[in-house]
C-alpha cells in the first residue's frame, strides 16, 4: 500500500477533499491518503463535507488535524495543495518525495466553488499522484 499525505493550511477544505478523492478513486491502485494542516482549523468546512457526501466520497473518519499528528508516519508522497503549506512544509523524519499542486481556497465562498474545487482536484491531482507513484 502506497501512502499519500495531503497538506494545506487549515485542513478544512482542499486537503480533506483531496484525501477523500484519493481514498475513493485510487484505492484500487493500493493508494491511501491522509490529510493535515500546518495551522488546522479544527473543523471540516460544511460545504466540503456536503460536496463529498453528494459524490459518495465522505467518510466519518475525515477530520481536521495538525501535521504533528501524522509527521512520524511513513508516507510515499507528500502533496501540498496551497502555497502556505508548501512554504512551511517541514523536513520529515524519513526522506519522502514532495510535490506541490496549488488549488484556490473555496473557504468562505458559495457552494459552486466547492463543486469546482472537487472537480479540479479530481482532474488534476489524481493523475499526478498516479504518475508520481509510477502507477
Amino acid at each position: 500500500m502506497k501512502k499519500v499525505l495531503v497538506m494545506c493550511t487549515g485542513n478544512s477544505c482542499r486537503s480533506i477533499i483531496a484525501e477523500a478523492l484519493i481514498n475513493k478513486y485510487l484505492k484500487r491502485f493500493d493508494i491511501e491518503a491522509k490529510s493535515c494542516g500546518v495551522n488546522p482549523s479544527g473543523r471540516v468546512n460544511p460545504n466540503a463535507k456536503k460536496v463529498l457526501e453528494e459524490n459518495g466520497c465522505w467518510d466519518d473518519s475525515y477530520h481536521s488535524k495538525h501535521l504533528n499528528s501524522v509527521i512520524n508516519e511513513e508516507f510515499d508522497l507528500v502533496v501540498t495543495v496551497c502555497d502556505h503549506a508548501k512554504e512551511s512544509c517541514p523536513v520529515f523524519p524519513k526522506p519522502v518525495k514532495k510535490i506541490h499542486i496549488g488549488f484556490a481556497d473555496p473557504d468562505g465562498k458559495d457552494y459552486k466553488e466547492f463543486e469546482k474545487s472537487f472537480k479540479e482536484i479530481k482532474e488534476k491531482l489524481l493523475p499526478k499522484i498516479k504518475k508520481e507513484l509510477n502507477i
